[in-house]
């Protein structure tokens, strides 16, 4: 992409770095004053310019992209820093959402913040607010943890110290890793009440509200694509059980009670490839739970 040429001083004034929000998939859902935005700067910095392109494309907008992401954030603020302590406005957008909402951004903010470069937001979409705002479940206090870690252990511990959090949590997901994280979810938080947000404000929205073992079931089998959000429960205060290994088993049994296609030894084996418990370990829990508690 082309450089834009740095203004000249306008009198010795240093130009503005403008934080546009945009949109999570839906195009229309740009602001009115954001598409102003990102016509008159000078310069708009992009995580990935491509996507921002097709954003432009749609609303006609020809102003030069330069490219800024986790990678080369640090080396290019300084670069952008420059051009508007030289007068250049600049607008910042991330691939979609809110710039810094586990997207870069903070770097180049900072940075400007640190060079008297006066600091614009341009308010719109963010995935978590949105998810939040439709979830059903509190939102007068909530925590943002943005995307869990990748590797199971990591993950689990990272929960684990979340588990007597009270305000309702929202955090981001890879749908390759949804199924394992919602195990997590039960097995550590307890049954709590969740949403879980697929493919938010495009074509294939997809919205599943319910407690995390009926979602988990819901999802039994499938193939999930697309960014995922989840908006979890925080712990109730008069809750003090604590749930078990056990329970997890429990509660995936008896969301497969309705498959009457599958025998015990069938179900035994499904329960093995999602928790990673042993066969052995599952039978002797199964047979304990269909005795205290026979399915009707």
């Amino acid at each position: 992409m082309n450089h834009a040429p740095a203004q000249e001083d306008k009198e010795g004034q240093k130009g503005t770095l403008y934080v546009v929000a945009t949109p999570i998939g839906n195009l229309e859902d740009v602001t009115l004053r954001a598409l102003k935005a990102l016509k008159e700067v000078q310069l708009i910095a992009a995580e990935d310019t491509r996507r921002t392109g097709k954003l432009l494309k749609t609303y006609q907008i020809q102003t030069p992209l330069i490219s800024l992401y986790d990678q080369n954030e640090l080396k290019k603020s300084n670069y952008l820093i420059s051009m508007m302590k030289r007068g250049m406005d600049i607008a910042y957008v991330s691939d979609a959402g809110t710039p810094g909402i586990s997207d870069p951004g903070y770097i180049l903010v900072s940075q400007a913040i640190a060079n008297d470069v006066q600091v614009v937001p341009i308010p719109g979409v963010s995935a978590a607010i949105a998810a939040l705002s439709v979830a059903g479940l509190p939102m007068d206090r909530f925590a943002f943890e943005g995307f869990l870690p990748s590797k199971m252990g990591k993950r689990q511990n990272f929960l684990v110290s979340l588990k007597e959090e009270e305000r309702t949590l929202v955090f981001y997901e890879s749908p390759n890793r949804l199924g394992a994280t919602l195990i997590d979810l039960l097995e550590i938080f307890g049954d709590r009440k969740i949403a879980v947000f697929r493919e938010l404000t495009k074509v294939h929205e997809e919205i599943l509200r319910g407690f995390i073992s009926e979602v988990i079931a819901l999802l039994r089998g499938r193939t999930i694509k697309g960014e995922v959000t989840l908006i979890v429960a925080g712990k109730e205060k008069t809750d003090s059980y604590s749930y078990k290994g056990d329970d997890l088993i429990f509660r995936i049994y008896e969301t497969l009670k309705e498959e009457s296609n599958l025998s015990r030894l069938d179900k035994i084996k499904k329960i093995a490839g999602e928790t990673g418990l042993s066969r052995r370990k599952i039978y002797q829990e199964v047979l304990k739970y269909e005795k205290n508690r026979p399915f009707s």
